[in-house]
């Protein structure tokens, strides 16, 4: 639960996690299906109210801070770093109907920025709760709503194009759980991620992701070319046997979609017969499909999974949205993960502490 505030205190904190997604990628703004679980690391937000008619954002991890006006209007020039998030957040929620007050935020995170476990959304998450709390305000009952409204702030604010995934993957983490996620329907199923002594974990390929500054949203527009061809509004409508009516690099954006969908609910199968080493199989499955379907791999990420391979991972995948970041792997009992792995463990989601 978000927790309930009987009055506007004076003091709130609020912390939000970042993500991994199991397994289906470049699928949440295609209606289809994922498999995300929160982590430990995220985004913790302080909020304490001010006397006067504004915010002033201290990022303790940039040694930063800025004052941001009640009123901030959407004519505000984008910079490129978190003031975008803190301006987004507090125009998104004023657009909603919320009421906020002058308060002063103190940013801090666990989460390394662009590895591809969603700073961002956890962020957005933190920041939304935090502004909404110390105001007196309790959160939306609706954490779907509340993921869109994060989401927005990721558009309009940051200008990715992103889907719900991190958002929701934030918002509704359950300790011990992956969410199998329908966004078509938007349906939230809780997966047991029993890994009887196997491990997850992530390794950074050392090469920063910025969903903005990459092809993310180009590999967006291609998958909404493609439904335009196929006369489809979605690319959960599509068959296997509408890609030869496409041309290339369509037909393979949209194979890959399709497949990982699949992908998916093999996972999911997995997980519920203990099936750890099919899990690995899928992953490395899935990882192909991007490097190769999708194009969104890199050279640096390439050798992050075959140095886990070496180490003896039975899957190893690029996480979050390509083009960089961290590479996940599943390692069985009797091998450890190298030193630079950040353990991932399935934890709860965002909440007021």
């Amino acid at each position: 639960m978000f927790g309930t505030v009987a009055q506007r205190p004076d003091r709130v904190v609020a912390f939000a996690p970042g993500r991994a997604n199991l397994i289906g990628e470049h699928t949440d703004y295609n209606d289809g299906l994922s498999l995300p679980f929160a982590i430990g690391a995220g985004v913790k937000v302080t909020a304490v109210r001010r006397g006067d008619d504004g915010v002033v954002a201290r990022a303790l991890d940039h040694a930063d801070s800025e004052r941001f006006p009640l009123a901030a209007g959407a004519g505000a020039a984008r910079t490129g770093d978190w003031r975008d998030f803190v301006r987004g957040t507090i125009a998104e929620l004023q657009a909603a109907g919320f009421e906020l007050r002058p308060a002063e935020l103190e940013i801090e995170g666990t989460v390394p920025e662009g590895a591809g476990l969603s700073s961002s959304a956890a962020l957005e998450a933190a920041l939304a709760l935090a502004l909404l709390a110390v105001a007196g305000l309790e959160p939306p009952a609706d954490r779907i709503g509340l993921a869109r409204l994060c989401s927005l702030v990721e558009a309009r604010w940051v200008g990715a194009r992103s889907g719900l995934l991190d958002q929701i993957a934030s918002l509704h983490g359950k300790r011990g759980h992956a969410l199998r996620i329908d966004f078509r329907t938007l349906e939230v199923r809780p997966v047991a991620l029993g890994l009887a002594g196997w491990r997850l974990a992530a390794v950074p390929s050392g090469e920063t992701r910025q969903l903005v500054a990459s092809g993310y949203n180009e590999r967006r527009s291609e998958c909404e070319r493609a439904c335009e061809l196929l006369g489809l509004e979605s690319l959960r409508d599509a068959g296997d046997g509408s890609l030869a009516e496409l041309p290339a690099p369509l037909a393979d954006r949209v194979r890959h979609v399709l497949e990982e969908n699949r992908r998916v609910d093999a996972a999911v199968a997995a997980l519920e017969r203990g099936d750890l080493a099919e899990l690995g199989r899928l992953l490395d499955e899935s990882h192909r499909s991007l490097r190769d379907l999708y194009d969104c791999s890199t050279a640096a990420v390439e050798e992050t999974v075959e140095r886990l391979e070496a180490a003896g991972a039975v899957g190893a995948r690029m996480i979050g949205g390509g083009f960089g970041g961290s590479v996940m792997a599943l390692f069985p009992p009797d091998t450890d993960p190298p030193p630079d792995a950040i353990p991932l463990d399935p934890s709860d989601g965002a909440r007021l502490l």
